[in-house]
């Protein structure tokens, strides 16, 4: 066998898929018929890096009961020739276009792309409303939120984006205008931000109280930089944010992404992969926390993929939230793998 390349980061500062060194660990699939939306996936082919259509479903079919996805904004296929506020609806076509392939692929129970999360820039406040109702009309109806580029932390160290963004937008008066728009068309807000920020997400969900706000990746607790090595410090600030932001009945969360770089996990740097056994002990106190204090009904299990494919594959990772489930009852189950999800972003059932 050829040698696997050593762990690396990426381009867009993720670590590298190595195909070869996820082949080394195989499972059984955990409870196989369970129904699983997955709720957070991206589509992109750029900067060395393909996942589309096929590489998603080639991930969906290895073995979990996966019902339908749910995509998520990353910048692909924008329109550069349109002014800044309209290149997004590029992505939105092109989404679109992969969602009717995967319908009318029947070969596989799997609708990929079922909903879509895009991107609006929301500081245009209350100008937003007819940017919005065209991204809706051009997807056929499957736009069913957004999500601006809001990860941000001062230090050089912790990047978890193609670009570095400015400080905002989750402080400025005009994005909460923009959010307020959103929940008047009964669209969600997912909002991707590190924990030391989620006192601007916090008030942000306050701000529109008519709005589901998706708080990604599980708030973001880092790992890295100036938080490397402080992990059980900083899991007591993350706590303490997450308590404020469950006070808050708009908000739901989304339990995944710990396999990012930015949250110091190293998995990738292990001779083989890790097995979900020792993902759900790793994950263990962040999933519980979320669980116990939003509820199932308010907390659905994501992917995260092709990002956390870097450190483990797609059917260790759904193994690993089944053991992390493994307790709850049928209902919560079905929450936490498929209603939630649903439900928010008003999916076709499963």
């Amino acid at each position: 066998m050829a040698a696997i390349p050593e762990a690396s980061l990426n381009s867009m500062k993720q670590v590298a898929i190595r195909e070869a060194w996820l082949d080394l660990l195989q499972e059984d699939i955990l409870e196989p018929s369970l129904p699983i939306v997955d709720p957070h996936h991206h589509i992109w082919d750029h900067n060395g890096e393909r996942y589309l259509l096929e590489e998603l479903m080639r991930d969906t079919g290895t073995g979990h009961n996966i019902r339908s996805t749910v995509f998520v904004q990353c910048a692909s296929k924008y329109d550069m020739d349109a002014i800044p506020e309209r290149r997004s609806l590029g992505e939105t076509r092109f989404i679109t276009s992969i969602a009717v392939a995967s319908e009318a692929d029947k070969s596989t129970p799997t609708l990929a792309c079922a909903g879509i999360i895009g991107m609006v820039d929301l500081t245009l406040g209350e100008r937003v409303t007819p940017l919005l109702e065209e991204h809706v009309a051009i997807s056929g109806g499957r736009f069913v939120g957004v999500r601006n580029r809001t990860a941000w932390n001062p230090s050089p160290e912790v990047r978890s984006n193609l670009e570095s963004p400015p400080p905002g937008p989750l402080a400025h008066p005009a994005f909460h205008d923009g959010a307020r728009q959103l929940g008047k068309l009964g669209l969600t807000l997912d909002v991707w931000a590190y924990h030391p920020q989620m006192a601007q997400v916090l008030d942000v969900a306050r701000a529109a109280p008519g709005l589901t706000l998706v708080v990604n990746h599980c708030g973001g607790p880092l790992g890295t930089g100036p938080y490397a090595g402080r992990r059980a410090e900083v899991f007591t600030e993350w706590r303490a944010s997450m308590v404020a932001l469950a006070a808050c009945p708009n908000v739901v969360v989304k339990i995944g992404g710990l396999t990012m770089e930015v949250t110091g996990f190293d998995f990738h740097h292990k001779k083989l992969p890790p097995s979900s056994q020792t993902l759900a002990e790793a994950w263990k106190p962040y999933v519980e926390t979320c669980i116990e204090l939003f509820g199932a009904e308010r907390c659905m299990f994501e992917s995260n993929f092709p990002v956390d494919k870097g450190m483990c594959s797609y059917p260790v990772l759904w193994n690993a939230f089944k053991r992390l489930a493994a307790g709850a009852s049928e209902a919560e189950k079905t929450a936490l793998f498929s209603g939630t999800a649903a439900r928010v972003y008003r999916l076709p059932p499963v």
